[in-house]
């Protein structure tokens, strides 16, 4: 794992809170789904639209304001696997999940 990454401990916590919320079925899930996935790949996935916003709870925006605040700090791409081969595949599960075709 980046020593860059193990340096922003709130991070990971708050993407975990995000992954869970994605695999739920809510209106909020589908807002979190389309923020990971536009991190992702947002050209294959689909974007995120910033109104998407205005349908989650201060928490979880608090949680992509994070997730949004670490990315924008590197000088590189940072995906989500530089956290571990795991969230690879929650994401696969989220595209089965969100967008099956």
């Amino acid at each position: 794992m980046n020593v860059e990454i193990l340096a922003h401990p709130e991070v990971k916590p708050a993407l975990n809170r995000l992954i869970d919320l994605a695999r739920s079925d809510t209106g909020q899930s589908a807002r979190v789904t389309n923020f990971l996935l536009a991190w992702w790949d947002g050209d294959r996935w689909g974007n995120f639209p910033l109104t998407d916003l205005f349908g989650v709870d201060r928490d979880v925006a608090a949680d992509m304001a994070t997730v949004f605040a670490f990315l924008g700090q590197h000088g590189g791409a940072v995906y989500i696997d530089a956290f571990g081969d795991q969230y690879r595949d929650q994401m696969a599960d989220l595209v089965e999940r969100w967008r099956p075709d």
